[in-house]
């Protein structure tokens, strides 16, 4: 499986990916990893140019490439999803923080309307999640300096997908209490 993150440089694809790669390796697969930075340094949040992504390709069997095409795109916001979807495998799987589609993030990606409610993107598997108000739920029983902000739904993203795909426990006691609320509870 190829699975690519991404999001604003410093919304933490790097780290997010840097983990599901440790995730990964400590349940005994095989790996290759594509990082990519964006060209501009500080390029404005939200637009293509500040786009950084993480590309894993992950199995049970000998990985040699990081792949050519994701069968996921986790994307963080509407410019990560713009510039990602057409490496993306036809039929292949979208994860969207849909807490990022707001107009003014559409706006700056170059949308007219939400990619996420119109036709564009039925051939498909949308799984819309709302990373960032998860993110303000888990940590609403903290004080600041932990606000609820995109900072913290790559933790987010981490915890949804790894415990979807390996059963691993949360890193630490003050993770696992900061979600202790049931946010992250599994409907299934």
């Amino acid at each position: 499986m190829v699975v690519r993150f991404a999001g604003d440089s410093g919304d933490g694809m790097q780290l997010a990916g840097t983990r599901f790669t440790e995730a990964t390796a400590e349940h005994g697969n095989d790996f290759a990893t594509l990082p990519s930075f964006p060209a501009e340094i500080r390029a404005p949040a939200g637009t293509l140019a500040g786009v950084s992504a993480f590309q894993i390709h992950f199995a049970s069997r000998d990985i040699l490439t990081p792949g050519d095409e994701p069968d996921v795109l986790v994307a963080m916001n509407p410019a990560a999803l713009r510039s990602e979807l057409p490496a993306l495998a036809r039929a292949g799987t979208v994860i969207a923080n849909e807490d990022a589609f707001t107009k003014r993030n559409l706006q700056k990606a170059g949308y007219e309307t939400n990619p996420l409610e119109d036709a564009s993107l039925d051939g498909y598997h949308l799984i819309r999640i709302p990373m960032t108000s998860l993110t303000a739920s888990a940590v609403s029983c903290r004080p600041p300096p932990l606000s609820p902000t995109n900072s913290g739904s790559n933790t987010v993203l981490r915890s949804l997908w790894s415990r979807s795909i390996f059963p691993i426990s949360p890193p630490s006691s003050n993770c696992k209490s900061g979600f202790a609320n049931g946010a992250l509870r599994s409907t299934s």
